[in-house]
């Protein structure tokens, strides 16, 4: 590789592993400061949750998961298979030090300290996102208004309180639907829906489709993709070295681990904050009637988006190894739970169905920044790769760049301590 970063003291290489939309974004943005990149992928674009998400990009939503409530609802879905968060009752080690130190996170100050760290990811994911597709990404994004849809009035007015607490640099406008304006915005709610947060500003895309136009783009700034596993990304004398399984390494002046919840094999060590795998499910359902915008379903934990003329729906917060099978009993606690609060959903006609794993750290903050000489990370954003991978790879292009930690990066320093 060749080139040069338009600062002299910068890198002029840089090896991406992972190319999925975090690490895509980084590839871009080292793109647009002169860098040259390369991006591996150990099975090919949008080959994790990059393709199998809901599709938004909702940063008023985008709430850190170690809240005190999510700590109740573990406990007791630990009693409970169908729960939407669930937790494997097995001997697993790794992932018992891991919920120890999550469940030590899930304190009010802890979680309130991510909301105010997580801000700055959530204020420049509209934005970013706009850069990409002004500079030739081609592929849509919808603004959209997301409906909030509840059983009971009491339940909708505590989701409008937590909005203001969570929400960006502003909190964001939304109107409360009830009856008629209900059925009208909301045409799949069924009866159990009493009332509805209609929250505005809002988008969603076709998560596999954005992936692949930015790779398109990467490719055509001039990146090449490569497919096969790495082994190993350590320091070597004249920069980096990218160990293959198979085949010669790759060398540049530096590297970017960004493979999500594969992330601890090749950072090992050198990142004291826990890491997990947070497995999400979707498919895809036909439906009755066109739904003008994205639903979701506290109450279920089931986020629905329109898709390909039909309706892609995810949820489940799932602690398994990532390379576990789809397990089925998972889908089908997700359509009990949602099928109840939606009318005109063809269930038994779904198809797509797909299980992935999202990288979630035990204090509900992501990785982002350098962890050895020449070797940065960036991922851990729980169920918000998506919604913050442009952010972040922005963030991260610019401290590869100027060998300094942007301010609003510091949160996110992977050798953090907590």
């Amino acid at each position: 590789m060749s080139g040069r970063s338009g600062m002299d003291s910068g890198p002029r290489s840089v090896v991406v592993v992972g190319a999925g939309i975090v690490g895509l974004s980084t590839a871009w943005f080292l793109q647009d400061r002169g860098v040259d990149v390369t991006v591996v992928d150990r099975t090919g674009i949008a080959a994790g949750a990059s393709w199998g998400n809901a599709g938004w990009v909702a940063p008023a939503l985008t709430s850190p998961l170690n809240s005190p409530s999510v700590l109740r609802e573990g406990l007791r879905a630990m009693a409970d298979p169908a729960a939407a968060l669930h937790i494997p009752l097995r001997a697993d080690p790794t992932l018992g030090r891991f919920l120890v130190r999550f469940a030590a996170h899930c304190r009010p100050g802890a979680w309130h300290r991510a909301v105010r760290a997580n801000a700055v990811l959530n204020d420049e994911a509209l934005e970013t996102f706009d850069v990409l597709v002004a500079n030739g990404v081609d592929a849509p994004v919808t603004d959209t208004s997301i409906a909030v849809s509840f059983r009971s009035a009491a339940r909708a007015a505590a989701f409008r309180r937590d909005l203001e607490r969570v929400g960006a640099e502003q909190t964001p406008t939304f109107e409360m639907l009830t009856g008629s304006d209900l059925r009208t915005h909301v045409p799949l709610a069924s009866a159990e829906v009493a009332d509805v947060v209609l929250v505005h500003g809002q988008r969603f895309v076709d998560p596999g489709r954005f992936t692949h136009a930015l790779a398109r783009a990467v490719i055509a700034r001039g990146a090449a993709i490569r497919t096969g596993e790495v082994g190993r990304v350590r320091p070597a004398l004249d920069g980096v070295s990218v160990e293959m399984r198979a085949g010669e390494p790759l060398h540049a002046d530096t590297a970017v681990v960004a493979t999500g919840a594969w992330l601890p094999a090749l950072t090992g060590r050198r990142v004291r904050v826990g890491l997990h795998a947070g497995r999400g499910y979707s498919f895809t359902v036909p439906v009755e009637r066109a739904l003008p915008g994205p639903i979701y379903l506290p109450e279920a934990r089931v986020a629905c988006t329109p898709y390909r003329g039909g309706l892609r729906v995810a949820g489940t917060m799932e602690f398994r190894r990532p390379d576990e099978p789809l397990f089925r009993r998972r889908i089908e606690a997700i359509v009990a739970s949602a099928a109840p609060l939606l009318d005109g959903v063809r269930w038994h006609e779904r198809h797509d169905e797909w299980v992935g794993s999202r990288p979630v750290t035990d204090d509900g903050m992501p990785l982002i920044g350098q962890v050895d000489r020449g070797v940065y990370v960036a991922g851990g954003h729980g169920m918000w790769g998506f919604a913050h991978g442009p952010a972040s790879g922005r963030l991260l292009a610019e401290q590869i760049v100027t060998g300094k930690q942007p301010e609003a990066a510091r949160a996110f320093d992977p050798l953090r301590r907590r």
